[in-house]
């Protein structure tokens, strides 16, 4: 999917380069705008007989380099110059939307009119555009260090400072610009190469190895690297956060049980700590995850599950019974038998984990991450878990392959009998009546809790050390 990802960004790079040219045969539709001395954002001026089709050239290609840059696939040195022609992308589109009222040089008219705010907005966004383009030119190319990329950097730097020189001297500034907006377009097309010969990305994620503090280890285990913290001395426990969820969600029950209890905590694909997986998750890939962390026969494990990870926990305890001495599912999700995931989100979740490596998730990330996982579990973005692209994509992963997952329990639960294993439910505030059915199912003692239900192992991390404690 990465691969297809390039592909996408290169064509979209290409499509803005060849948008960002219509002025090439678009010239001569506007006989009143001299091709010597008038620029390029006169054609699409208001008294021009095709300023909407100039318009929304800009504006079309605004938006292809825009989504180029969003789904182009993030390295981290190369930020600055991406971040500046998605820039340069932005106001190309705002120059659409608030063109000249006339053709200022070509016009002599137009000087002596009262001039618009859009005309002065696109004054201002046409020179921001070129100094935004002119530095991502530069910030890749310093990065890349091709010559080809230095050619056109340069070349585009000369032809701007003529076009400075043309437009003060008040002779050939048409002819400049003209060539100036040519090798902007070349860039754009020279990057989308660049893209379609590049190497497939890695995600490098997290490095391997493993720390400790304050008697946790935290670090990466298996083949894929996933993140796992233990914490404690004695019986075996191991806890699954819910969906999107994170390691340090369970601080407060992993410091209750550690007194007593060995307590394994990890992070699935691309949440918390742990590298992204290239393919979306299933029932059977967790509930193999959850069998892999378990300790060794004959010594079993407690399992803590939260949310939807109560269907891993319940598929793992049917398919590996000898492994689990004890299930507590927390607040568990509903398994709703009428709906049924679409094609269209199947289709998607294929792409996540792709789009998550992306600079679009990224920057999204960024901004909204923190301030919704402090909204949603009212707590800090501990180590920076929700301000990465590849979280943002595997939750969005986890929630989209949900009924997939219920899809496969319903499966599990025909074909394998559920062990001689004690549970307890435990249900949050206003959800009793939905977790009666599935703790009758399991024939589980059914505990009924005040706290939220999305915050329920922060406000009573008590009552669930008790319930792994006292299990009947």
């Amino acid at each position: 999917m990465e691969r297809r990802l390039l592909v996408l960004a290169a064509t979209a790079f290409v499509v803005a380069a060849v948008l960002y040219s219509a002025w090439m045969p678009g010239q001569f539709t506007s006989p009143l705008v001299d091709r010597t001395d008038g620029l390029v954002g006169e054609l699409a001026a208001r008294d021009q007989p095709s300023t909407r089709l100039f318009r929304t050239s800009d504006v079309l290609s605004g938006l292809a380099i825009v989504l180029g840059v969003a789904v182009t696939y993030r390295v981290r040195r190369e930020w600055s110059g991406w971040l500046a022609l998605a820039v340069f992308g932005v106001l190309v589109i705002a120059g659409g939307l608030f063109p000249l009222d006339c053709a200022a040089l070509g016009d002599p008219v137009c000087e002596l009119t009262p001039l618009s705010l859009s005309h002065h907005v696109h004054a201002v966004t046409g020179v921001l555009a070129t100094v935004a383009v002119l530095a991502a030119m530069a910030l890749l190319s310093r990065c890349w260090n091709a010559y080809g990329a230095w050619l056109i950097t340069g070349a585009a730097l000369g032809a701007t400072a003529l076009t400075l020189a043309a437009v003060a001297g008040g002779y050939l500034a048409g002819v400049a610009q003209r060539a100036q907006a040519t090798l902007t377009a070349m860039w754009l097309v020279y990057v989308a190469l660049r893209l379609l010969v590049a190497d497939d990305p890695v995600d490098s994620g997290p490095v391997s190895g493993g720390s400790l503090f304050g008697g946790v280890v935290s670090g990466m285990v298996g083949s894929s690297g996933a993140h796992v913290v233990v914490q404690g001395e004695g019986p075996v426990v191991l806890i699954s956060a819910g969906l999107g969820g994170a390691w340090f969600h369970w601080d407060r029950v992993a410091a209750e049980l550690a007194r007593s209890h060995r307590v394994v905590r990890f992070d699935r694909p691309g949440l918390g700590r742990s590298p992204a997986s290239p393919a979306p998750p299933t029932l059977y890939g967790e509930a193999a995850r959850l069998a892999a962390l378990a300790p060794a026969h004959p010594e079993q494990v407690t399992v803590v599950a939260h949310s939807v990870a109560a269907w891993h926990a319940e598929a793992f305890v049917r398919l590996h019974p000898m492994c689990v001495s004890r299930l507590v599912l927390v607040d568990p999700s509903r398994d709703d038998r009428r709906r049924r995931a679409s094609s269209l989100g199947r289709t998607l979740g294929q792409w996540l984990p792709a789009l998550g490596g992306a600079w679009g998730a990224t920057a999204l990330a960024l901004l909204a991450g923190p301030a919704v996982h402090r909204l949603v579990n009212g707590l800090p973005d501990h180590g920076r878990a929700y301000r990465t692209g590849r979280g943002l994509a595997a939750a969005a992963g986890e929630w989209l392959a949900r009924h997939d997952m219920a899809a496969d329990l319903r499966r599990v639960r025909a074909r394998h009998a559920f062990p001689d294993v004690p549970v307890t439910v435990i249900s949050s505030r206003g959800r009793a009546r939905g977790r009666a059915r599935p703790a009758a199912e399991l024939n589980a003692d059914l505990v009924h809790l005040a706290a939220s239900a999305r915050r329920i192992h922060l406000a009573a991390s008590a009552p669930i050390a008790d319930a792994v404690r006292r299990l009947r």
